[in-house]
């Protein structure tokens, strides 16, 4: 992903410089007809959509299309979310990036409860046990997945999966864990004095016009959402998820959206609508990792003799992969959304590498 990652950037950074959109149009209806790709593109340069379409079956079993206003799991961008939601708490003076958890979680138990900070919950630098221990499909097919196949609470998962002992000295190894971004779930529903939904809507959502966006519950049945499949390499084809409780990513995962609606909220975080300058500076220093707050942020990458900084958001779960570049200062934004995970990604790459000996 990330070979891919900075090739697709080349070639929209090539194609932003020399104004060659049809070679974008070109290239990516190739690849996803070639590579069988469900799913949702966009690409936005100078301030304009160059490139948007949907590919593919949001659907297998009733063959429905996928559309431009497709809506997705978009997994682990929900981060992203909820680092904007805990800094824009911080800009208002109602928390402290240098206070450890207990200032905000009075009855947190867990072993880091006096030492981690919410700037190491930030960064995945906090020390605490991975919640998720699976190492293969066939592990799973065995002995399922506990924290996310049967139905928890948002105060359960805080309790059972995200307080227990230290396995680092919190702020010296990065390891990404979603148990870090349920805590942080938990301190702003504390702070606010409401649930993590609610902040989320009444912050973000609703201010942006994201109409297409909000929480997954097993319950719920969400309007043009794609199913999502996975490639089962024990009978070697595609294969529905496994049954989940999707809420039980919450903070660190449970969300849904539309490249329409993503390419507003970054346009809004970029364009200094939901943070200040001084906020999402901190937000994109990247520390071990080269992790920010919620987002990979690679400095000092070099194309056509200048610098430019990414930020990389991607989110996976079974069949969902998700993707959202930023780079810094071009106004330049890349969304995939994916439904199947399953397309030829270092055939695209390859593609992308042969043209560019053509710029």
């Amino acid at each position: 992903m990330k070979r891919l990652l900075t090739l697709l950037i080349l070639f929209v950074l090539a194609n932003n410089l020399f104004g060659q959109s049809h070679s974008i149009n070109n290239f990516v209806d190739s690849f996803a007809k070639k590579s069988n790709f469900n799913g949702t593109i966009l690409i936005q340069q100078k301030s304009k959509v160059s490139y948007q379409k949907g590919f593919g079956l949001a659907n297998f079993q009733f063959k429905v299309r996928t559309k431009i206003d497709t809506k997705y799991k978009i997994a682990s961008i929900t981060k992203l979310f909820t680092s904007v939601l805990i800094l824009q708490l911080y800009e208002k003076g109602k928390l402290d990036l240098n206070k450890t958890i207990k200032n905000y979680l009075p009855g947190y138990k867990g072993g880091g409860a006096d030492t981690i900070t919410v700037h190491q919950l930030l960064n995945h630098t906090s020390g605490m046990a991975n919640i998720d221990t699976i190492t293969s499909i066939e592990s799973v097919l065995k002995d399922g997945a506990p924290v996310y196949q049967k139905p928890r609470t948002s105060d359960e998962l805080l309790t059972t999966y995200c307080s227990g002992n230290l396995i680092n000295e919190p702020g010296k190894v990065f390891s990404y864990n979603n148990a870090e971004y349920i805590i942080l779930g938990k301190i702003i529903e504390g702070i606010c004095n409401k649930s993590y939904e609610q902040a989320l809507k009444e912050n973000i959502l609703q201010p942006l016009g994201m109409k297409n966006s909000g929480l997954l519950y097993q319950q719920n049945i969400v309007d043009d959402l794609a199913n999502t499949y996975f490639y089962r390499e024990d009978i070697k084809k595609l294969a529905p998820d496994l049954p989940v409780y999707p809420e039980n990513w919450y903070a660190a995962g449970s969300m849904y959206s539309t490249t329409n609606d993503l390419l507003k909220f970054s346009n809004a975080l970029f364009k200094l609508k939901l943070l200040k300058q001084e906020t999402l500076s901190e937000m994109l220093t990247p520390g071990l990792d080269e992790y920010g707050y919620g987002t990979w942020v690679y400095k000092n990458f070099e194309t056509n003799n200048k610098k430019y900084t990414i930020i990389k958001r991607p989110g996976e779960i079974m069949g969902t992969q998700t993707l959202l570049i930023h780079v810094l200062g071009e106004d330049i934004t890349i969304i995939i959304l994916n439904n199947t995970g399953t397309a030829g990604l270092e055939d695209f790459a390859a593609e992308i590498v042969k043209r560019s000996a053509t710029w």
